[in-house]
């Protein structure tokens, strides 16, 4: 099992920037895809971006294709989402996951860990 605590998490106006970051430990020696889900209230949990274990391959939601940025430091057991050019709609709490597997997977079903979340707030 992983543990995953997010910070950075805060209340930006629109167009501003925020940079997530997600700790992770525990049996961090396994090879893990990570992801960063949000879920807004009322709405389903979304996948917004995924990394494979290497760093070498990323993948995004249609919603945040360049604007959000995920990396990896694997020496840190660290997981990071720059988040530019924010806007309301992006207001949810963000989620850090882990999954272990090779792939690079954007469905839920494929992540085995999880983090409590840390909320982003994007005023107009």
């Amino acid at each position: 099992q992983v543990q995953l605590v997010e910070s950075g998490g805060g209340l930006v106006q629109a167009g501003g920037s925020l940079r997530l970051s997600c700790v992770a430990s525990g049996r961090t020696g396994r090879m893990y895809a990570m992801g960063w889900f949000r879920q807004a209230p009322g709405k389903e949990r979304e996948c917004v971006a995924a990394i494979n274990w290497s760093g070498g391959s990323t993948a995004y939601a249609d919603s945040v294709k360049g604007r959000f940025t995920i990396s990896r430091d694997n020496a840190k057991n660290a997981l990071y989402l720059q988040m530019n050019s924010l806007k309301p709609e992006d207001t949810a709490v963000y989620i850090c996951a882990a999954a272990p597997t090779t792939a690079l997977p954007m469905n839920a079903r494929s992540y085995v860990d999880w983090g409590q979340g840390t909320q982003v707030t994007v005023s107009s």
